[in-house]
C-alpha cells in the first residue's frame, strides 16, 4: 500500500499540534503512537516510511526539555518496582533472621514433648495400682 500524498504534510502538521499543546485527535502524548493517531496515518508510516519525521519529531520534544509520557510512565515504574524490591528485601531479612530463633523454640517444644510422654509412660508414685479380682 502505497502512502497518500499529503501523509508527510498531515504528519507534520499533528507534531505542530501535538507540541503546541493543542491535539485534536490524540491524547496530545509525546510519543510517536499519539503522533500517528493525530495525523490520521498508521504507526509504521512514523517507523518504517518517515523516520526522518520521527527523529524530527523526538529532537524536538528534546529540545523542549519535556520528557515523553512513555520515558515518565518508565521512570515511575522504575521507582515503584525499586521499593517493592526493597520491601521484599527488607521482609526476606527479617524471615532469615527469624528463622534460627523458631528452630530453638521447636526444638524446646520437642524436648519438652518427650520429657511429658516419658511421664505419661511412668506409673506415678502415689498411684497405687489395685489386684484385678
Amino acid at each position: 500500500m502505497s502512502p497518500a500524498p499529503d501523509e508527510r504534510d498531515r504528519i507534520k502538521a499533528a507534531m505542530d499540534r501535538i507540541l503546541n499543546g493543542a491535539a485534536e485527535h490524540s491524547n496530545g502524548a509525546l510519543t510517536i503512537v499519539a503522533l500517528a493517531q493525530e495525523a490520521h496515518v498508521p504507526r509504521n508510516a512514523l517507523t518504517q516510511r518517515h523516520l526522518d519525521l520521527k527523529n524530527e519529531f523526538y529532537e524536538r520534544v528534546k529540545e523542549r526539555g519535556a520528557t515523553p509520557d512513555a520515558e515518565a510512565r518508565l521512570r515511575a515504574t522504575i521507582v515503584k518496582l525499586k521499593k517493592t524490591i526493597a520491601n521484599k528485601n527488607e521482609e526476606l531479612d527479617q524471615l532469615r533472621a527469624d528463622v534460627p530463633a523458631l528452630v530453638r523454640v521447636v526444638n524446646q517444644l520437642t524436648l519438652e514433648n518427650q520429657q511429658l510422654r516419658s511421664r505419661l509412660d511412668q506409673p506415678a508414685a502415689n498411684v497405687i495400682p489395685l489386684r484385678a479380682r
